[in-house]
C-alpha cells in the first residue's frame, strides 16, 4: 500500500450534485482495490495561473488515499475521459514521508552523539570593576572618609 495526494480541478459551473457522485466514484475504485479514502477536501473556486480549456477559474479537490498502483491508474484513465476535470496531477507523498522521517531520525541520532554543553567558568572583571575594586590612581586624592 502507497500513500497518494490527487489534486484535480472540475470546471467551475459543476455542481455539487455532480461533484459528490464523481467523488463517491473515486472512493468506490480506491476501496475496490483494497484501499482506503483518507480524506477529501474541496478548496472551492479558484482562479487558474493560465487559462485552461477556455476556463479561467476551477473548483479544486484533493483526495488523499492509501492504495496500490492499479488503481491509481483506473482513477487516471477516469479522469481523462471526464469532462467535468480539466486538470488533475497525482502524487505519491509516502516516499516524501520516508525521507522525512529519515532526516529527522538522523538528527536525532547527531544530536545524542554531541558532546554536552561546556560549562565556563565565571568571567574575569572588566576593566571596570579593577579600577573600582584597586582604589584610587596614583596622584588622584583619596576619597574622604
Amino acid at each position: 500500500m502507497r500513500i497518494y495526494e490527487e489534486l484535480f480541478i472540475v470546471r467551475p459551473d459543476a455542481t455539487d450534485e455532480q461533484i459528490d457522485p464523481y467523488i463517491e466514484q473515486m472512493r468506490g475504485i480506491i476501496e475496490s482495490a483494497g484501499g482506503t479514502l483518507d480524506k477529501a477536501d474541496k478548496w472551492g473556486k479558484r482562479r487558474l495561473a493560465y487559462r485552461v480549456e477556455k476556463f479561467h477559474e476551477g473548483l479544486y479537490i484533493l483526495l488523499v488515499f492509501q492504495s496500490k498502483p492499479e488503481a491509481v491508474k483506473e482513477i487516471e484513465r477516469r479522469m481523462r475521459v471526464n469532462d467535468l476535470v480539466i486538470k488533475f496531477i497525482t502524487v505519491r507523498i509516502d516516499e516524501k514521508m520516508k525521507r522525512i522521517e529519515k532526516r529527522r531520525k538522523m538528527r536525532e541520532k547527531r544530536a545524542a552523539r554531541k558532546p554536552a554543553p561546556v560549562v565556563h567558568a565565571p568571567a574575569a572583571p572588566t576593566v571596570e570593576q579593577q579600577m573600582a575594586s584597586a582604589g584610587p590612581m596614583p596622584g588622584e586624592p583619596a576619597p574622604a572618609e
